[in-house]
């Protein structure tokens, strides 16, 4: 009903789904289907071409579809589910902590049992609740409740049993036997009855151009949504997830959806959560799931009039709170800064700003720390040091070593890339201040881009106008290769080594003589010469 279609759609998305995504794809928990978010996004992109619940809207929304999954369906093959690899620990957890705060708040007055409009934010919600407690159902009160009870009764004393089911079935008994005059709370209703009809798309040009724009938005917040929750729950299962894999389910699943009168799916945090809250371990598990939603409302839609929505909306409580990764909190909260306010935006921006945005938002608050982080290089200061006989150039500062007075050897762990180089080229600048010859071990340098190579060959030639020199040894190969290309010569080829000892050799016959005859350091072997 959010994405304007009449409410069957809705089943039918939750049947043919869930099964063509856990056919195609790799997590063992994963749900596909409806989803507010999802809705939403449908409702807005074809509201603005049709009106809701008219024929014209539904073969828009099916249509739109099938162009979101092939979208879906060309990243996966494209094998771009690297993108994921952008959405951090505590992006994730901020992502389920929102959510779970989300879900329960959207339940809670199916529990209490007041009427609260749809749309109701967050804060307005419970605001709502507190300003009309007074006005609470207390049979819906007292059976949401009850059922929460048993479900953790029943988890304790019978674990092997699904509990969450002995709770649906302990609410159902009591409306079913104690009846509405008695005991009068809302039920779900019956479910209408029916199969998935076959729809082929409009392929009319104008309405794909309208679409196409819309289509590839819609594509990739349902590949983040997809992935942000399978990952969050492969986080507690220890699955290791193939993303490219994951994305080729879903496109798929709303690939075929659209043909049979299901509107654009993607993973539900509520349905996955449940799933694994009651002991799934393969996809087969959504499989059979969808088999059954496709026998209840084939078959016995008629039973599903007894269940009462409190005791739905007690259930959905329960799952909300096993969403919530209080280790996983608690270590967030005791690393990095930054890592505490990735996860705070990402929860925040879940309940008052938007769930289609919140993971964008994660994202790129990790990058702006990254960036920031990866833009002050640490420069650390080596010298030689002698260990149970084996001598390594260690952390001179670490380790308090003498130094040569003449040469700074130097290793910058971080990559030289176009964020870091005003940091490096201030640290270089100091330190040429003291000593006329640098020598920079890359073993900390896993990237160069052109910006750093400039700075280098720039940094080269300060140097030689100075009388002394720049020198590389232990490059990384990729590095090593990209300064070769056009930047080698200008630096110097004879500025480049593959071991520190050979380099300190050549440099040494370039030092001041008569400076390493009043030193007393000697730190290098051919000082002793």
């Amino acid at each position: 009903m959010i994405a304007g279609l009449p409410p069957i759609y809705g089943l039918y998305t939750a049947i043919v789904t869930p099964i063509v995504a856990a056919l195609f794809g790799s997590s063992h928990h994963l749900v596909s289907g409806p989803t507010t978010t999802s809705s939403i996004a449908v409702f807005a992109t074809i509201s603005l071409l049709a009106v809701p619940q008219s024929q014209d809207f539904i073969s828009l929304a099916l249509t739109f579809t099938i162009m979101v999954g092939l979208v879906q369906f060309s990243l996966g093959v494209s094998r771009l589910g690297s993108v994921v690899n952008f959405i951090s620990h505590s992006v994730v957890t901020g992502y389920t902590v929102g959510a779970a705060l989300l879900i329960a708040t959207s339940q809670v007055k199916h529990v209490i049992g007041l009427s609260i409009p749809n749309d109701a934010t967050f804060i307005k919600t419970w605001e709502f609740v507190f300003s009309q407690f007074r006005e609470f159902n207390l049979n819906t009160l007292s059976l949401g409740t009850g059922t929460i009870v048993i479900a953790i009764i029943s988890k304790k004393l019978f674990p092997k049993l699904p509990n969450l089911l002995l709770a649906m079935l302990f609410g159902t008994a009591v409306s079913y036997f104690i009846g509405s005059e008695l005991f009068p709370v809302p039920l779900v209703g019956k479910m209408p009855r029916g199969l998935p009809a076959f729809h082929f798309p409009n392929l009319d040009y104008n309405v794909l151009r309208e679409l196409a724009p819309s289509a590839i938005a819609v594509a990739m917040l349902g590949v983040i949504e997809v992935i942000s929750i399978s990952r969050s729950i492969a986080n507690k299962s220890k699955q290791r997830l193939d993303s490219n894999q994951e994305f080729i389910g879903l496109g798929l699943s709303n690939i075929v959806g659209g043909f049979f009168s299901c509107y654009a799916g993607s993973g539900s945090f509520t349905r996955s959560a449940l799933n694994y809250a009651s002991g799934a371990k393969t996809p087969m598990a959504a499989i059979m799931a969808a088999l059954f939603l496709l026998m209840i409302v084939s078959l016995v839609a008629p039973l599903a009039a007894y269940l009462p929505i409190s005791t739905m909306g007690g259930i959905i409580l329960l799952v909300a709170y096993s969403l919530i990764d209080f280790k996983g909190i608690r270590q967030i909260f005791r690393a990095d800064k930054s890592e505490k306010v990735v996860f705070a935006m990402t929860a925040l921006s879940i309940l008052f700003i938007n769930l289609q945005f919140s993971i964008l938002i994660g994202v790129f608050f990790s990058l702006i720390f990254y960036l920031m982080r990866t833009s002050k290089p640490k420069v650390v200061m080596l010298a030689p040091h002698v260990n149970k006989g084996v001598r390594k150039f260690m952390n001179a500062e670490l380790y308090q070593l003498v130094q040569c007075p003449q040469l700074h050897v130097i290793r910058i762990d971080e990559s030289l890339y176009f964020g870091a180089v005003e940091n490096i080229k201030n640290s270089l600048y100091e330190l040429s201040k003291t000593k006329k010859f640098i020598l920079i071990v890359g073993t900390g340098i896993n990237f160069i881009d052109a910006s750093g190579a400039e700075l280098m060959v720039a940094e080269a030639e300060r140097m030689r106008s100075l009388g002394g020199e720049l020198y590389f040894s232990q490059l990384k190969k990729p590095v090593r290769d990209f300064l070769e290309k056009d930047y080698k010569k200008k630096i110097g080829e004879l500025n480049f080594f593959f071991s520190k000892e050979e380099a300190i050799a050549t440099i040494y016959s370039k030092l001041d003589t008569s400076v390493c005859t009043l030193c007393e350091a000697r730190i290098f072997k051919e000082c002793a010469r």
